[in-house]
C-alpha cells in the first residue's frame, strides 16, 4: 500500500538573533502516514514538534526535505496548486482561544474554507455549516454566535469543525487537547476517533503527554532535539522501547494501580539548546546508560520491519545497558 504522506529529510534552520549560529528546530526527519492510520509524535516542550506540523502544512518554508502527499511534493508547489492542495491537507491548532477569529461568527468561522474555494452555493454553504455543527456535537443554532461565548472545549469543536469542512484526507493535529480541562480532553479525543472511523481521516497528532497519544495512535514516533530517535507501531514502542529517551518517557505516565506502577527515570538536566546540539548522540549529556561512544559518533537508526531506533544500543544481539 502507498503511503498517503510520506515525509523525507525535513529540515528547518533558523538563525540565531545575532546570526552568527544556526537554530536546527528540525534536522532530517522522515516518517510516513498511512492511509486511515495515526501517527503520533511525542517529545518535550521544544524538541521540534509544532515546527514540524507547520512545515507538513507549510505555513513555514522548509530548508531542506520532501513532504509528499498522494506521491506529489507540497514544498514546490507553487501558491495557486497549493492552494488547491490544502483542501487534503488541514490542520488543528494547540490554543482554541486564538484560533478563532472573535470578530467573526461561528457560521462565519467554519464557512470560510467553503468560501475560499467556492465550494457550493451560499444556500449549499449554510446547510454544510449546520451538518459540520452537529457532526462535532454542537447545535446548529451556534452558528450565530461569537467564539467568545463558548468553553475551550467548545471553541476546540470549532475548530474540528473548519479543519473538516473540505473533506480533507489528512488532518494535522498540533497539541488539540492540551489547553483543554481533562475531563473535557477525553471528550475531543472521542470525538476525533469517531471523526476518523466515521470520514475515513488518517491523523498526525502531536502532544508531549505519551499517555495522550498511546489512546489514539496506531504508530508514535519520538523525537528528540529536532530528530526523530525512535519510531514504531504504538504497542510494540510503549512494551518494548528501544531507546533510553522513550523509556524515561513511557516511566513518566501515570498509572492508577498501585500494582502496575513503574519506576521513574528522571533525566538530568534540561535539553540541550538547538543552537548548539552535543556532539556524537545528542541524547548522550542527559542519558543514564551513555558510554563512551555515545560522546563521539552519532547513531545510525537501526531499522526493521516495523521499528526505528538512533542509539548505538539498539542494533540486533546488543542491548541497552541496564535495561
Amino acid at each position: 500500500m502507498t503511503a498517503l504522506l510520506e515525509i523525507r529529510n525535513l529540515a528547518k534552520h533558523f538563525h540565531s538573533r545575532d546570526r552568527k549560529s544556526l537554530v536546527r528546530a528540525v534536522d532530517g526527519v522522515s516518517l510516513t502516514v498511512e492511509r486511515g492510520k495515526t501517527l503520533g509524535i511525542v517529545g518535550e516542550s521544544g524538541c521540534g514538534k509544532s515546527t514540524l506540523a507547520r512545515l507538513i502544512v507549510r505555513l513555514i518554508e522548509a530548508t531542506a526535505g520532501e513532504v509528499m502527499l498522494e506521491g506529489e511534493n507540497v514544498l514546490t508547489l507553487d501558491a495557486r496548486r497549493m492552494r488547491a492542495r490544502r483542501r487534503d491537507l488541514q490542520m488543528v491548532f494547540q490554543d482554541p482561544y486564538a484560533s478563532l477569529d472573535p470578530r467573526m461568527t461561528v457560521g462565519q468561522i467554519v464557512a470560510e474554507p467553503l468560501e475560499i474555494h467556492a465550494v457550493g452555493t451560499a444556500r449549499d454553504r449554510r446547510e454544510k455549516v449546520a451538518e459540520l455543527l452537529r457532526l462535532v456535537g454542537l447545535d446548529p443554532g451556534a452558528g450565530s454566535r461569537y467564539p467568545h461565548e463558548f468553553s475551550g472545549g467548545q471553541r476546540q469543536r470549532i475548530g474540528i469543525a473548519r479543519a473538516i469542512a473540505l473533506e480533507p484526507k489528512l488532518l494535522v493535529l498540533d497539541e488539540p487537547v492540551s489547553a483543554l480541562d481533562l475531563s473535557i480532553q477525553s471528550q475531543v479525543l472521542n470525538l476525533l476517533m469517531d471523526l476518523k472511523s466515521r470520514l475515513g481521516l488518517s491523523y498526525i497528532f502531536i502532544s508531549h503527554d505519551l499517555s495522550v497519544v498511546e489512546h489514539v495512535s496506531d504508530e508514535i514516533a519520538v523525537m528528540y532535539l529536532g530528530k526523530v530517535v525512535e519510531r514504531g507501531p504504538a504497542v510494540q514502542l510503549l512494551t518494548a522501547p528501544l531507546h533510553p529517551y522513550t523509556r524515561a518517557l513511557i516511566s513518566a505516565i501515570p498509572e492508577i494501580d498501585p500494582a502496575k506502577r513503574r519506576s521513574r527515570i528522571v533525566l538530568p538536566g534540561d535539553p540541550p539548546s538547538p543552537e548548539s546540539i552535543p556532539t556524537g548522540c545528542r541524547f548522550h549529556p542527559r542519558c543514564p546508560m551513555a558510554a563512551a561512544i555515545c560522546a563521539t559518533a552519532d547513531p545510525q537508526d537501526f531499522i526493521d520491519d516495523a521499528r526505528q531506533a538512533a542509539c548505538h544500543f539498539a542494533q540486533p544481539g546488543r542491548s541497552i545497558p541496564g535495561a
